[in-house]
Formats: C-alpha cells, structure tokens, sequence
C-alpha cells in the first residue's frame, strides 16, 4: 500500500478498522446481495442454512424485496451463487459460504447495519423502520461513502439492534446466551434484539425492552411457552419463538 492510500484510510491519525474489507465496487444484484445477506443473518442466529430454511426465512421479509419465497424460485438463486462461486452445497444439503462469498457477504451486512446507525443516529428515524430503510440504501452505498459514515459516526460496533457490524474491533461478551436460556429471577442486560419485524419491535419500544436495557426474569416457563419479564418496573410476554432471536447477558 502507497503512503497516500495509508492516509485515504485513516483520519486525523485514526486508521480505519474497516476500510480491509473494502473493495473496489464490482456489485451485485440487489437480489444476490439480499441472498447473501439472508444467509449471514441465518448463519448469526446459528439456523441451518437450507433451501426450505431460506424461503421460510424470506416470508418474513417484505414482498418489495422480490427474494421469491418458493422452493424452486430460490433453489435457482443459489444455483446461480453456486456457479458464481458464492455458495457451495455440503452432502447434507447445507448451503455455506466460499471464502469470496463470506467477504462480499460481510461487506453487505457491514453497509446494512452502518445504514441502519446513519438513519437512526443523524437522520432521527425510528427504530421501527431503520431495518426497511437501511435495506434500501445498503445498496448504493459506495465504498468512499461508506468511509465517510464510519468516521462521521466515530467507527460504531454495533447497529441500533445490538448486533456487531463485521470489520469492526466488537468482540462479544462470553456469557451471552438467548433469551429462552435465561433463569428466572435473575438479572440480565439486553444485548442484541431482531431487527426486521416492525410490529415487534413497536411493541419493544414502548416497554423500553432495548438494548442496554435491564430486565428481570419474572418466570420462564418452557410448558406454557412464555417468558414473563419485567422492564422498569413492568411486565411484558415474550413467546419462545421470539426469546431465541433477543440475546442477553448477565447483569
């Protein structure tokens, strides 16, 4: 690297942890971009990574993002990641990243969740619709422009939802488990919540359920299937489903 491109990456004296994953832009299309991020989402959650897990996955999301949610529309995608040399397929049917798909995959969710720190922290977005609107702009986002949001933001970790942004120095806490594996009557901080359900998370807004948040856990009760937690003084109802996506850890 040149003195003057050591000095592109790096201002008043600061080098920038990300500016590594940086590449020339060489994008591409907004629908492999939104595959591959899926997938590295799924991946952080610790879920197979299948064909039926991914058009599962994508009816979750909203329809304008055009994923297909069928099993042969998105066989076909990753038939076409795989000739791309994106995916690779194990025996057990398991779709994982090549080592070029999991850089460009990184880079997509890195200016996901930068988008997501511009529109909440400067833009005074709500937090309800910082994932739809961080959707739309991941993908114009240049690599000189991400630059710019990294310094002007002071090099953020973690996106408004908790979650690392990759290239980063975030290291994780190592007693961080999932909601559902909390034990009643004890004390934890939220760490990191889900990020693309909007009713949700209105519902989280409003009781302060956040992270950085301290809870209590009220009662776990695995039979009935809820999680009962107080926040500030109130209570709130989780489902089991919903607790294995929110991570804590031990206050």
């Amino acid at each position: 690297m040149s003195k003057s491109d050591e000095q592109n990456n790096s201002d008043n004296g600061h080098p920038s942890l990300y500016f590594p994953f940086v590449q020339e832009e060489n994008r591409l299309s907004m629908a492999m971009e939104n595959y591959l991020h899926s997938i590295l989402r799924l991946r952080e959650r610790s879920v197979k990574v299948t064909v039926a897990n991914l058009a599962e996955h994508f009816k979750n999301l909203p329809s304008s993002e055009g994923l297909g949610t069928s099993i042969p529309s998105v066989s076909a995608m990753i038939r076409r990641l795989s000739r791309e040399k994106l995916v690779q397929i194990n025996s057990t049917k398991e779709i994982d990243f090549t080592t070029l798909g999991l850089q460009l995959a990184n880079g997509i969710v890195r200016r996901h969740r930068l988008a997501e720190r511009l529109v909440v922290d400067l833009l005074g977005v709500d937090l309800k619709y910082a994932y739809s609107e961080a959707h739309r702009l991941e993908h114009a986002i240049s690599p000189y422009l991400e630059h710019r949001i990294i310094e002007i933001l002071k090099h953020p970790t973690r996106c408004p939802f908790g979650h690392p942004i990759p290239g980063t120095n975030y290291v994780a806490d190592e007693n961080l488990v999932t909601l559902n594996l909390a034990i009643s009557d004890r004390g934890y901080i939220i760490d990191r919540i889900p990020e693309d359900d909007v009713e949700l998370l209105d519902y989280f807004v409003k009781n302060d359920f956040l992270p950085g948040s301290e809870i209590i856990i009220k009662d776990n009760s695995e039979s009935r299937g809820v999680i009962t937690i107080s926040v500030k003084g109130k209570d709130i109802f989780l489902s089991m489903e919903v607790s294995q996506l929110i991570w804590i850890c031990p206050n």
